[in-house]
Order: structure tokens, then C-alpha cells, then sequence
């Protein structure tokens, strides 16, 4: 993986963080449950780039 996409899905877990603050302080359990997502999204993507970066040492 590229340091470009590990700055993405950085991006993504922040902005998903943000709207599950967002969420908490409005009320909206929408926008709550949609950042948890997008952080959850970001988890994996990061979980694919270790398995990746393992295996090309």
C-alpha cells in the first residue's frame, strides 16, 4: 500500500470519528451509527495494509 492510501484511511477513521461525535451531540443515532461504520471501514482497510506490508518483507 501506498502512503497515499494510508493517509486516506486515516482521512476516513477521522471523518468517521467526527460524525459519531457529531451524532453523540445531536442526538441523531443515524449519524452515530454511520461514523462508527466509516471508522470500522478504515479498521479494515488498515488491517488489509499489515497483512500486505508483512508479506512484502
Amino acid at each position: 500500500m501506498g502512503a497515499g492510501d494510508k493517509i486516506s484511511n486515516a482521512a476516513e477513521d477521522a471523518a468517521g470519528k467526527v460524525k459519531e461525535g457529531a451524532g453523540k451531540v445531536t442526538g441523531n443515532d443515524s449519524l452515530e451509527a454511520e461514523g462508527k461504520g466509516d471508522q470500522a471501514k478504515a479498521d479494515l482497510k488498515k488491517a488489509g495494509e499489515k497483512v500486505k506490508d508483512t508479506f512484502k518483507h
